[in-house]
């Protein structure tokens, strides 16, 4: 039996069956199209997250009032004690320690004349624009003060700028923050999303100013930027020991940006998992599918499979004929996932512009790869089963 003969065979068997051979391929084609749709997402997520991160700059640690993990009666006898706008003034003296900004956020009305928004408000240190790489379109930014009474002066974000000045110059204007007057002295150039925050809606003002404005009694993260002969572990540890050193106690967390990434590419990791299980689940229907419609076909193909042996086809040649023929129902299921996945992607890149999908050409080539043998797997058995018919008992079965 030659391979034109064979090829065929094999095409006319699952063309003759066609809507059985469709629904047993579109099992396959769901679990291909969720598992590649996951791992798509789940990749480009990974690449969003770095490129969120590398927006901060690739240097950065960052340090949190409390501890991830509380001691004493479930947590109740254990304080913690507020960073302060100290802490971070004595945080720039550690040896490696570059940039310090002393962070704290809030929310409020933002108002000029009779517009108004309500946005973010950021309290941040002078060293902000240098440290997470944001530069000023406009004026300036906060300027350093030494006597720590920082004066009412703001920065605006592009939209805010936009909304409430629209094309007239803003500098020198004056706004209202929370109810309380300040200075705009600088836009900040577009700068976009960032870790769910809209920076361009932002306004920014001195830490000083926003831990009265908005009542808080200390800072909600200090950001240290560090040189590059500093390993952040090596840095981590000296921030820790000047910490503790003020504090009497390790009453805060320390997170350095490789562990943010570690830690993030974990949950990506187990979500991707999880719900890639859940595709997989798809893909074993798929591959019952398979298995039952072949068993099936072997039972009603019996005097062919008969005739075929009465005429000279070998037992591998018969073997080879339904394992074609399971890996072909199985490749036609992948090549439906991938158009299942082409279109999913297309209605998401319209629905939600912003998630991140990134489809790899070698991913794609995967799928059908795993599809391709997910048929083979499953058409074993009953090509085995096939290929040992008796042809004289086979053919009694006509």
């Amino acid at each position: 039996m030659i391979a034109r003969d064979a090829a065929r065979l094999i095409w006319g068997s699952v063309t003759h069956s066609l809507g059985k051979s469709l629904l047993t391929a579109l099992g396959i084609g769901i679990g291909i199209a969720a598992v590649s749709l996951l791992t798509s997402l789940g990749s480009g997520l990974q690449l969003y997250m770095l490129d969120q991160f590398s927006l901060f700059g690739t240097r950065i640690i960052a340090v949190n009032p409390g501890k991830d993990i509380t001691h004493g009666i479930g947590g109740l006898l254990s304080s913690v004690r507020p960073l302060s706008l100290d802490d971070a003034e004595a945080l720039v003296t550690v040896p490696g320690v570059e940039l310090v900004v002393p962070l704290v956020r809030g929310t409020g009305a933002i108002e000029y004349g009779n517009r108004q928004r309500n946005s973010d408000i950021f309290g941040v240190g002078a060293q902000m624009s240098k440290a997470w790489q944001f530069k000023v379109s406009m004026g300036r930014f906060l300027p350093e003060d030494p006597s720590g009474h920082s004066r009412a002066y703001a920065v605006l974000g592009h939209t805010m700028k936009q909304e409430l000045f629209a094309n007239t110059n803003p500098l020198g204007k004056t706004i209202r923050v929370g109810g309380l007057r300040f200075k705009v002295i600088g836009v900040i150039e577009k700068k976009g999303q960032m870790l769910g925050f809209d920076m361009d809606d932002i306004v920014y003002i001195p830490t000083d100013k926003a831990l009265q404005l908005l009542n808080r009694e200390g800072l909600m993260e200090i950001n240290i930027t560090f040189s590059a002969a500093t390993g952040s572990a090596q840095l981590a540890e000296r921030v820790k020991r000047a910490l503790v050193e003020r504090h009497g106690d390790e009453d805060f967390s320390i997170t350095t940006q490789d562990e943010m990434l570690l830690t993030m590419g974990s949950v990506l990791n187990v979500l991707t998992l999880g719900v890639a299980a859940l595709g997989s689940i798809s893909l074993f229907v798929g591959a019952v599918g398979i298995a039952t419609i072949m068993t099936t076909t072997v039972r009603e193909r019996s005097a062919e499979i008969g005739l075929l042996r009465s005429i000279g086809a070998s037992q591998r040649q018969i073997l080879g004929l339904f394992l074609g023929e399971a890996v072909l129902i199985s490749l036609l299921g992948g090549i439906i996932g991938l158009a299942l996945l082409a279109i999913i992607a297309i209605l998401l890149s319209l629905l939600v512009p912003a998630l991140p999908l990134a489809l790899h050409p070698f991913f794609l080539v995967l799928a059908l790869l795993a599809s391709a043998v997910i048929g083979l797997l499953a058409g074993v058995m009953p090509a085995y089963s096939a290929s040992r018919l008796n042809p004289i008992d086979a053919l009694r079965a006509e």
